[in-house]
């Protein structure tokens, strides 16, 4: 049976220390999903780094946003790694609808027995192209996306191939960017379809230590960035294919 829309709950697994930015992702899954700030929980890591897929009881589906504070490379520092890979094994043996994205996307890899390898120098940052696969045109989230279509991605970690029982659905020439899990639906995405350039821009400058040199090179991703529409419009897709089809 069919939910109505204003009626879904949706749980966003947060894994941000910093205070403003987890207002700002908040607001950022509640912008593009098209849902309200009530009807999408966070439920933060950092504050409880051990739990259970129990988690997820009386949700309609979960929401794994990304990090710049922890690393899925590093389980034994950050404990919520090995937990957050069981809550993902969970879904996927009980079909609940997943929307993982960069961090998650990661987890999501490890989960399901791929490899994730670290970059220490050149590692893709700002708004970039993105390449799709053969599979994306007959999946419901990518069918209508163009290829080369622009996202925001920022990451130290990635995975060239898509583990096991996965469709790869986007790539560049660096990694893998977006699977989904055969026959359930779960996608991850290893660029961040909730992010926006202005968006990219606040996160940027407030991390500008750990993805960049200095000033001017803060400055040069900054001013090369663009808009990425057909990326951010993959949240409210979410949402309408797979939670409640019959909205418009």
């Amino acid at each position: 049976m069919k939910k109505d829309h204003s009626k879904l709950r949706i749980l966003l697994f947060q894994i941000r220390n910093e205070p403003s930015i987890r207002r700002e992702e908040h607001e950022s899954f509640v912008r593009y999903s098209g849902l309200t700030h009530e009807q999408i929980d966070v439920f933060n890591v950092f504050d409880r780094p051990q739990f259970s897929p129990a988690v997820l009881q009386g949700y309609d589906a979960l929401f794994i946003g990304g990090t710049s504070e922890a690393s899925v490379l590093d389980p034994q520092t950050y404990p919520f790694v090995a937990d957050g890979q069981a809550l993902i094994n969970f879904c996927i043996d009980e079909s609940i609808p997943v929307f993982a994205s960069c961090f998650g996307f990661q987890m999501a890899v490890q989960a399901l027995g791929g490899e994730v390898i670290k970059d220490h120098a050149d590692f893709e940052m700002g708004t970039i192209a993105i390449d799709l696969t053969e599979a994306a045109s007959l999946d419901p989230l990518f069918r209508d996306v163009p290829n080369g279509f622009l996202a925001v991605s920022v990451h130290q970690e990635r995975t060239l191939t898509v583990p096991p029982g996965c469709q790869l659905l986007a790539r560049t020439n660096e990694c893998a960017h977006a699977f989904r899990v055969t026959g359930k639906p779960f996608w991850a995405f290893q660029f961040h379809p909730e992010v926006d350039r202005s968006t990219l821009v606040t996160r940027l400058t407030f991390f500008r230590d750990r993805y960049t040199d200095d000033d001017d090179h803060l400055s040069k991703v900054i001013s090369s960035a663009k808009e990425t529409p057909e990326s951010n419009q993959l949240v409210s897709k979410f949402i309408q294919l797979l939670l409640a089809p019959d909205d418009t």
